[in-house]
């Protein structure tokens, strides 16, 4: 929209308040405000909602993989052959051999549920979930048959174990003996503390070498599960069907959207009904500045009519309406930009400050899933909120634009 030297001149002057229209100009300033926290809102929330699934995906498909080829009753005996055909399926980037068993752990009286996790060591060195997130200790100190396991750092808390100490793993399913069955009960030491971010796992894992959980559980050469890694996990399901018709009958293959169905379709919902609701709050900012501009037109009668009679096309009033709506829903919209990064910025900060000042803990992990309100701007949503609040500031602007180009100056001064 091109507009003239004169047009540019009366929109700005528009723009600013006049003798007598203070009003006008709050409710101007209340309108740009309003479309401010609007746009705000909505990148605030979508980027939390978008890092809270990003953090939760990268962390729970870190540790389970995009699928699990898992045996019947919890064992895969033949998982030498099965590894072999995941490794040869065509999109698989990497195929990995687990023992996973729910057991308890015991540290001086104190018993918590944990889950025992056995892989390989060069697995557990590699493992891009639980590497740089060691917080004592070492996993390079996990040695095949080596007595040592790493804990989940809520886990070690909880049991109050420091880096060091013996840790006793039970298993209930221990030897038959001829009075009965009797609970399998090994000592590790603690070589390692790591801090994964997801609250159930850091309240729980437990990791070990293979050989210590084998021995541990009595499974002698025997797996849990085979790991899979893909090349897209949304199309893990294609990937991986070639290799559940070969291993039917002996495991079944699980991907990560079956389990974790639940959780990441809640999110989904989530995410679009929130969009939604936060965008009504742009669409009441926008209706702000119908009504700022319908108050601006009706104050502005007399100096529209003496411009009609000085030969200003209706056009030119449309744009110059257009132009002050617009503008006032931009400035807004760069505002809200600015509102709504800064606060991302320091968005751990501002939950603490809020919490010290409530006394309540806004962002309980046990809840949460995550220790730390996570954040991850999402450029193509970004650029749609601005366009949506620029799109509506503009349709805002036409009735009070063509209500003001359709003025009759000759009704308007007939008595002046």
């Amino acid at each position: 929209m091109i507009l003239t030297r004169y047009e540019r001149m009366i929109a700005k002057r528009y723009l600013l308040p006049g003798k007598g229209e203070g009003f006008i100009f709050l409710v101007a300033g209340i309108s740009l405000a309003a479309v401010m926290l609007g746009v705000a809102a909505l990148i605030i929330v979508m980027s939390v909602m978008n890092g809270f699934r990003a953090e939760l995906f990268d962390k729970i498909v870190g540790l389970n993989g995009h699928a699990v080829v898992q045996g019947y009753g919890g064992r895969l005996p033949e998982w030498r052959d099965v590894l072999r055909q995941a490794k040869a399926t065509p999109g698989v980037t990497s195929a990995t051999p687990l023992i996973e068993q729910p057991l308890l752990a015991n540290y001086k009286g104190r018993v918590e549920a944990v889950l025992v996790r056995g892989m390989t060591v060069s697995d557990i060195r590699a493992n891009p979930t639980l590497k740089g997130k060691v917080v004592a200790g070492s996993l390079n100190d996990l040695t095949a048959n080596g007595g040592k396991v790493g804990l989940g750092v809520r886990l070690a808390e909880n049991l109050g174990i420091r880096l060091g100490d013996s840790i006793s793993i039970i298993n209930p399913a221990g030897r038959a003996t001829p009075f009965g069955t009797v609970p399998r009960e090994v000592s590790y030491q603690v070589a390692a503390i790591f801090e994964v971010g997801v609250y159930d796992y850091d309240k729980a894992f437990v990791v070990m070498p293979m050989e210590d959980a084998q021995t541990l559980l009595l499974l002698g050469d025997i797996v849990s599960m085979i790991e899979v890694e893909t090349v897209d996990a949304d199309r893990v399901g294609d990937i991986l069907q070639p290799l559940a018709a070969k291993v039917a009958g002996r495991a079944v293959v699980t991907d990560w959207r079956q389990m974790n169905a639940s959780l990441f379709e809640a999110l989904a919902v989530e995410r679009v009904a929130m969009f939604v609701v936060l965008s009504i709050i742009v669409l009441v900012a926008v209706f702000n500045i119908l009504s700022s501009l319908i108050m601006l037109v009706r104050a502005k009668t007399r100096d529209i009519a003496i411009l009609r009679t000085m030969g200003a096309s209706r056009g030119g009033l449309v744009k110059i309406f257009m132009t002050v709506g617009v503008s006032i829903g931009t400035l807004g919209m760069v505002a809200g930009m600015v509102l709504g990064f800064t606060f991302l910025f320091f968005r751990q900060g501002i939950v603490n400050v809020i919490q010290f000042l409530t006394g309540q803990n806004l962002w309980d992990p046990s809840i949460r899933f995550l220790t730390e309100l996570p954040s991850k701007p999402d450029p193509v949503e970004i650029v749609t909120i601005c366009v949506m609040a620029l799109v509506f500031s503009f349709l805002a602007t036409l009735y009070p634009a063509f209500k003001a180009a359709n003025t009759d100056p000759v009704q308007v001064l007939r008595y002046e």
